[in-house]
């Protein structure tokens, strides 16, 4: 099977090449292959449905750099504008069109097999046109040697990737044009639709897809042929999973009101969506917590498990948690990720000459609250000035190197030693002052193991480390179920009637699985306001989805991304105070802790979709440009 399955994948990669928008929605059916053979069992469908899975972009490695974090939650250190957060941070989001490394739009060949050739944007429209080909196909009744099972699956398939690739163009680029059938020669009069309608006709591709799909492909006949090897196919979870999402945009403030910044701002939700997502987002909760899925939370202990495996015969990482996730185009990754994350060049803990370095800016750090659950600022927390590490929630540890961690167990010369094995991120530390300086204070670790360095050697080739983002994990499944049920029945009590769990409950789940204390009881009043849940509800989500690309989406789709403080970069300046203990750096005492600004970021209302390339707005004249573009 796998050898046709390569076999299709390189004859419809050798037939699309490289072609524009308006080319994947209106290739003729006959320009493709024969439609008998294509279409006639199982496994020539399926050949023709894989070449879907290869389209999405390995977000992690998708380029020379870690660049996947637009938020307020990471500050690039460059003497240059290699990347787009470059761009981002000063408001030119064209950047991206032009980069040619992007993960959004690389303005490469989307059929190639390389990691920077798979992008959203060129990847989504071919996507779609191909699940049109392939359900026009079964329409036809051209799938003639096949079981009603084998229909449903790819059927079922064909039906997520419709719903799933529109959601991710709407996402970024909002509403638009919904094509659900194969279009011939004729004009084109497709007008950019409201995001609500667009939404709609997602979920319903959605809702299909759930309903034809299995839980697990290897509880089914067709799936038995690749026993073992099926956890990257799409099925009944990963479904529901972006139902609920697609639905949850749909109810977000962005969506519901559009763009709109400061006092004229609409920060509600949209009740009605919220409660479909909901729903959605139950039915998978009431699925797993019956043990009727191959999905868990990973314990804590395992953590890291979620985001790279090593020595481990480049097993993709995930584990039980990871739901929707694609294929590594590329094996090897440490490098990419050390480089960007720790001090380099000159023979310093990083490695390499890449210049451009990526921080954790303070003011996301600060999301990180203590073991007790309550946020730094509450005035119950016991958060400490003169000992900021102290008693703080276990993913700040798992997430962080901060001041008077070990970074390098090597045995160095006593010079070197003196410099690099503890980081010195204290005010003029060398952790601070070296080739590419680090500028917030803090280095981040949750993609990487502090022995990626040049000192340990850790990481190397030959030590099979792999990196990998899912696109959706259980752990977001809870956290949008919280939000969701929160918002679509106006209570931090809020749930689904399907299952017990209220809102509140579901945040605890995940706090619970980190050894963090439940939401405080002062938070679970009411929705806004002084110990609002809402706010405590997007604080848990920073913190736990922290660094994995979904921040910039946030921001926006609550309309926080042109408001202060979330335009704010800072870092924190510091001395040390007393003795250093090495042993226990939680310990450790400082003095003159303070918070300076880094950046700010100037924007407006435009910034809340992102511009569509010119060449594709004057395709034909219904398809409009984002606004201020």
């Amino acid at each position: 099977m796998k050898n046709k399955i390569h076999i299709f994948i390189i004859l419809l990669g050798i037939i699309f090449g490289s072609i524009s928008c308006k080319d994947y929605l209106d290739r003729e059916p006959a320009s493709i292959v024969n439609d008998t053979e294509v279409f006639k069992n199982f496994v020539n469908f399926q050949g023709f449905v894989e070449e879907m899975y290869a389209l999405l972009p390995d977000v992690a490695k998708h380029t020379w750099c870690a660049s996947f974090n637009w938020g307020d939650d990471e500050h690039q250190y460059t003497p240059g504008n290699r990347y787009v957060l470059y761009d981002f941070d000063r408001g030119n989001f064209r950047r991206y069109i032009t980069d040619g490394e992007c993960f959004l739009d690389g303005n490469r060949n989307i059929t190639g097999t390389g990691r920077m050739d798979k992008q959203i944007w060129g990847g989504s429209w071919y996507g779609i046109r191909k699940c049109n080909l392939g359900i026009e196909a079964m329409e036809k009744g051209l799938m003639v040697d096949a079981s009603q099972e084998e229909r449903d699956i790819i059927l079922g398939q064909l039906h997520y990737f419709r719903g799933f690739f529109h959601f991710q163009l709407m996402q970024y680029w909002g509403p638009m044009p919904y094509i659900d059938k194969v279009l011939g020669s004729e004009k084109l009069d497709l007008p950019r639709p409201t995001y609500h309608e667009c939404a709609e006709k997602a979920g319903v591709d959605l809702r299909k897809a759930a309903d034809l799909l299995p839980i697990n492909w290897d509880n089914t006949g067709p799936g038995r042929r690749t026993m073992g090897n099926n956890d990257l196919r799409a099925n009944k979870i990963w479904a529901l999973a972006y139902l609920g999402k697609n639905y949850l945009w749909a109810g977000s403030p962005l969506m519901t009101h559009g763009a709109a910044t400061g006092s004229n701002a609409k920060r509600t939700y949209d009740a009605d969506f919220c409660k479909k997502a909901a729903a959605a987002f139950a039915e998978i909760i009431d699925l797993v917590e019956k043990g009727q899925t191959q999905y868990s939370l990973v314990p804590f202990e395992n953590y890291s498990n979620l985001f790279y495996t090593q020595r481990q015969n480049w097993r993709i990482p995930g584990s039980t948690e990871a739901i929707v996730r694609n294929s590594s185009y590329e094996g090897n990754s440490r490098w990419r990720q050390s480089q960007s994350y720790h001090p380099g060049g000159g023979g310093e803990p990083g490695g390499g000459a890449d210049p451009e370095r990526l921080y954790p800016a303070a003011n996301y750090v600060n999301l990180f609250g203590m073991q007790n659950g309550l946020p730094l600022s509450d005035p119950e927390s016991e958060f400490s000035k003169t000992q900021p590490w102290k008693g703080r929630d276990p993913r700040f540890y798992y997430n962080f190197v901060y001041d008077g961690v070990k970074v390098v167990s090597a045995a160095l010369d006593p010079k070197k030693e003196a410099l690099w094995t503890y980081a010195q991120l204290f005010t003029g530390g060398s952790y601070r002052t070296c080739t590419s300086p680090n500028v917030t204070g803090y280095l981040m670790k949750k993609f990487v193991k502090v022995e990626c360095n040049d000192f340990d050697k850790q990481g190397d080739y030959g030590d099979a480390f792999c990196i990998m983002l899912s696109w959706l994990r259980l752990a977001d499944v809870y956290l949008m179920y919280a939000e969701a049920a929160a918002e679509g029945y106006d209570s931090p009590q809020g749930k689904d009637p399907r299952i017990s769990l209220t809102a509140v409950g579901a945040i605890n789940r995940i706090r619970a699985r980190a050894n963090v204390e439940p939401v405080n009881a002062k938070y679970t009043g009411s929705m806004t306001g002084k110990f609002g849940f809402r706010e405590e509800l997007r604080r848990e989500r920073a913190v736990e989805l922290a660094y994995e690309g979904h921040r910039f989406n946030d921001l926006r789709r609550w309309l926080l991304l042109a408001e202060p403080p979330y335009t704010i970069k800072t870092r924190q300046e510091f001395d040390r105070a007393g003795d250093f203990d090495s042993a226990n750096p939680k310990e450790n005492q400082v003095s003159d802790f303070r918070e300076e600004t880094l950046w700010t970021r100037n924007y407006d209302a435009k910034h809340y979709w992102l511009p569509i390339k010119d060449a594709d707005v004057y395709l034909y004249e219904g398809f409009k440009q984002n606004p201020g573009w």
